[in-house]
């Protein structure tokens, strides 16, 4: 069983502290509700990553090469819903009290994460690369996806936290608008690259 720390550990400490939906979205919910109201949206990416990660290990060698037509559909349907998490962020920034929108709970958390391309990617590519010498091992397949949703958790805690003690400067409208937008169009670029949709224009310029 050899596995290459180093490279495993870069790939997954570069991937969940990098800016992204996850991140993003946290952040964004600690500036309109706090940490501790974000808890049930953080909890559910969480546990919904963590359940990504035990599929992602149980397909990664098989998903792909039995029925590669479903990639391009899975990347067109998490990214509308990244979309839809880029019109909710800007749309709350828009409202008198951030605090009056509805906060995202566990259920929202979860469903990003099945929703989400670029998670679902990311455990394949783990899976079928740096953990493939363990996909055959059940316990071994458990203990790191909960490892991965452990680092998970401790990136999107860290950017909500961030968006929490900046709350008070984003309480200005013009502040809140400026901050909202910005993340909104970061969602939207996730999205965008999410779909596969920059990689085949890449390819029709070349």
């Amino acid at each position: 069983m050899t596995i290459q720390w180093l490279a495993l550990l870069s790939f997954v400490l570069v991937t969940s502290f990098t800016p992204g939906p996850n991140n993003i979205s946290a952040m964004s919910l600690g500036i309109a509700h706090g940490y501790r109201k974000s808890l049930r949206f953080l909890s559910g990416i969480a546990l919904g990553f963590m359940a990504v990660m035990c599929l992602c290990a149980l397909v990664a060698t098989v998903l792909l090469r039995l029925l590669p037509f479903v990639e391009p559909y899975l990347r067109i349907l998490g990214s509308l819903y990244i979309v839809w998490l880029a019109f909710h962020t800007f749309v709350g920034s828009l409202t008198a009290n951030p605090s009056s929108t509805r906060a995202l709970g566990f259920r929202d958390g979860a469903l990003l994460q099945i929703l989400n391309a670029k998670v679902v990617v990311y455990g394949l590519t783990l899976y079928a690369t740096f953990l493939a010498s363990i996909s055959g091992h059940v316990i071994f397949v458990g203990l790191s996806a909960i490892m991965l949703a452990m680092v998970g958790f401790a990136a999107i805690s860290l950017w909500s936290l961030a968006g929490t003690a900046f709350s008070r400067l984003f309480q200005q409208p013009l502040m809140r608008r400026i901050l909202a937008t910005v993340l909104s169009l970061l969602l939207l670029y996730s999205a965008v690259e999410s779909s596969g949709v920059l990689r085949l224009l890449e390819r029709q310029v070349t």
